[in-house]
């Protein structure tokens, strides 16, 4: 493929503690290319997202490289121009206080609050407010925070992710939490986005929650890739039960699949 990777890692290692979150790594994600990482709790997911926001940093090695956009050295505020970032770690350090509308915009200034000196302007209110209307949670962008579903949250946060119009939006384990029907709208915005020319990295276990429109799966197991192509390739019967550890049997229905015991 001709398209630019704009996460580039070669022979990566990263370390929490004394502990091994990834290891080997070596891995290209490229703009237009919305990606799904599937693997099983503890498998290092949530390590490859702090890899890509820059809070977790691999181990130097002669032989590793590690490139946002083409870039070994980040400048942080124009990476969060270029990507967006929503984990539930974020989730946790927003206040409970802050309206939602509030939330959306404090994401300009890649703060948890709109402090005195952070006036958004005319435009990026209105911008802020589309984006709102475009994740249909306009009826609640006077409510606080903490008063928020679960399913809400996670849609605001998307909103806060998108406020700069980043080229690619990572989530980690979007669904988490969340009941069927805020889970199926969430899954809409997703396919939404995904349409809509935004190249989009899903951090998941569950297999139920990929789009149709998603153009790669990554299996991560132990620190490790394990497994990587194509959807139709990747999402059958016996890579899962392997990736998962359990005999699986996959069924399709309008584009996305579920597993069952085999």
């Amino acid at each position: 493929m001709t398209a630019e990777a704009w996460f580039d890692i070669k022979d990566g290692e990263a370390w929490l503690g004394e502990q091994p979150v990834l290891r080997d790594l070596s891995l290209q994600l490229r703009l237009g290319e919305s990606t799904t990482v599937l693997g099983p709790n503890g498998a290092g997911k949530s390590s490859l997202v702090k890899l890509i926001d820059r809070s977790l940093h691999p181990i130097v090695k002669p032989t590793a490289h590690l490139k946002l956009f083409g870039a070994s050295t980040v400048n942080l505020w124009r990476l969060r121009r270029r990507l967006g970032v929503v984990t539930s770690e974020l989730e946790l350090r927003i206040p409970a206080r802050c309206p939602a509308r509030e939330v959306v915009q404090c994401g300009l200034f890649g703060s948890m609050g709109l402090g005195r000196d952070q006036v958004p302007s005319t435009a990026q209110r209105e911008h802020s407010d589309r984006l709102l209307e475009q994740l249909d949670l306009q009826s609640i962008a006077e409510q606080r925070f903490g008063t928020l579903s679960d399913g809400q949250k996670r849609r605001l946060l998307i909103a806060r992710a998108l406020v700069h119009e980043p080229e690619v939006l990572v989530l980690d384990e979007p669904s988490r939490a969340l009941d069927l029907k805020a889970c199926h709208r969430l899954l809409h915005t997703l396919r939404q986005l995904c349409r809509q020319g935004t190249t989009v990295v899903q951090v998941t276990h569950r297999i139920d929650t990929i789009v149709p429109e998603m153009q790669r799966v990554l299996f991560l197991s132990s620190g490790r890739i394990v497994g990587d192509g194509c959807p139709e390739a990747m999402l059958q019967d016996n890579p899962l039960s392997k990736l998962f550890e359990t005999p699986l049997q996959v069924v399709h229905a309008n584009g996305f699949r579920q597993v069952l015991p085999a």
